[in-house]
């Protein structure tokens, strides 16, 4: 069924959407199903003011997501495998466009479009067992789905290009060095380990916390000053929301803030 391609879960009281890649019998090979519902399920979550923080994590043992399903695309004419394309293009659009926070849990593989749906998140967190690669110049192609953008943005340029032009696969202590994730922890302490930053994110004040992604994903490619100046922009509309008023009250008074829900 197609509404079981992606599952989401929900912890701490319905504020941590945990959205989980379930094809493990496929090592959560990425099929036109799965984008479909991936892309429903972004919809859903972003306008669920409940929900503060999203983990984005792969069913099984053995992979996050291994990339486009390729007996899927065996036969495909290039308009045919164009028209897929498209709809993987927007699934991944709004996974890097989502204004609540979102991270990627990665156990196993990601692979090709798996690695760059992971680094389309905000952060990622792996396990030991977690493998990175972009592998498709090793099949007649390139990648698509943002990865010759985001992997020099996150890790060392020269690493990224090695990375990209060579389609050689890196574990999880090498990925950590070069600064393509986190953390990385045991693989029985992925889920833990996702579900403690999470649920750190969420006790925090969600209009915050979107208007701080909001400043340093929009300013990260500006020159220093104008990144400021949307910062500052983004902070001003902190200034008078009762957010603000309630964190410092809470502050003061010595007790948990009750900070609002928001889309």
């Amino acid at each position: 069924m197609e509404d079981q391609e992606v599952i989401v879960q929900t912890e701490e009281d319905g504020h941590v959407a945990v959205v989980v890649l379930n094809r493990p019998h496929v090592l959560n090979a990425f099929n036109t199903a799965m984008a479909r519902r991936l892309s429903q399920v972004l919809d859903e979550i972003s306008v669920q003011p409940q929900v503060r923080a999203v983990i984005l994590t792969g069913a099984g043992e053995r992979a996050f997501c291994t990339g486009g399903d390729l007996k899927e695309r065996r036969g495909m004419t290039p308009e045919q495998w164009t028209l897929q394309h498209r709809l993987f293009e927007s699934t991944h659009w709004k996974l890097r466009n989502l204004r609540k926070p979102v991270f990627a849990a990665v156990r196993g593989y990601a692979l090709g479009g798996g690695a760059e749906m992971a680094l389309s998140t905000d952060f990622i967190v792996c396990s030991e067992s977690a493998r990175f690669g972009l592998p498709e110049v090793t099949r007649g192609i390139q990648p698509g789905a943002g990865g010759t953008q985001l992997l020099p943005r996150t890790a060392f340029r020269g690493m990224a290009l090695q990375l990209l032009m060579t389609g050689a696969p890196i574990d999880a202590a090498e990925a950590l060095r070069i600064g393509i994730v986190n953390k990385v922890v045991a693989d029985a302490e992925l889920m833990p380990a996702a579900l403690g930053i999470a649920v750190q994110i969420a006790r925090n004040s969600p209009s915050a916390v979107q208007q701080a992604k909001h400043a340093a994903v929009l300013g990260l490619d500006q020159p220093l000053e104008h990144g400021i100046e949307i910062e500052i922009e983004c902070y001003q509309r902190m200034v008078g929301h009762p957010d603000r008023h309630e964190g410092v009250n809470a502050f003061n008074e010595k007790r948990q803030p009750k900070f609002l829900d928001v889309l």
